[in-house]
């Protein structure tokens, strides 16, 4: 009949094994090192440090002038406010954004050549009688209209107009 083979292992030492990696790391991260230490020493220079040092020290000071500011009724509508302008942030496609932004240099472009003289009444009417600017004119229009159906729903204004 067979014999088991005795399998005896090394225990195993999970402090010199971390051991081993603290004395390899400085030679396997040493770029890595190098610029954490220029970072360190640039936020030393600027003081930052010590700000962090003073903050740390004085924690709960801190946190009870961040609290008071905070606990106002403008700091309560200003944190309300940026949570819904993230909501309607997110609604919008990233495409529209990225147009928006594309055509905002020319648009400034354009404004800047008309700066010693603007246009006159018909040049504005030709401009937004165009096919892009009747369609950028029906976006807010149509924006205006959805807004006053809001602001009319709320009773805030009557509506007077039908």
């Amino acid at each position: 009949m067979a014999q088991p083979i005795p399998l005896e292992l090394p225990p195993r030492d999970p402090r010199g094994e971390l051991s081993t990696r603290i004395q390899n790391a400085p030679l396997e991260h040493a770029e890595a090192m190098l610029a954490a230490y220029e970072v360190l020493q640039g936020l030393h220079n600027r003081g930052v440090l010590e700000l962090l040092r003073g903050a740390l020290g004085s924690s709960d000071k801190v946190i009870e002038i961040i609290v008071q500011s905070a606990n106002t009724p403008s700091a309560i509508r200003g944190i309300r406010n940026i949570m819904i302008l993230a909501k309607i942030l997110g609604t919008i496609e990233p495409e529209l954004i990225e147009e928006f932004a594309c055509a905002l240099p020319e648009a400034i472009a354009r404004t800047k050549a008309h700066e010693s003289r603007p246009p006159g009444f018909w040049g504005l009417f030709r401009q937004f009688t165009s096919r892009n600017s009747r369609r950028c004119l029906l976006l807010f229009g149509s924006f205006l209209e959805a807004f006053g159906k809001k602001l009319s729903a709320q009773g805030s204004t009557p509506d007077q107009t039908q």
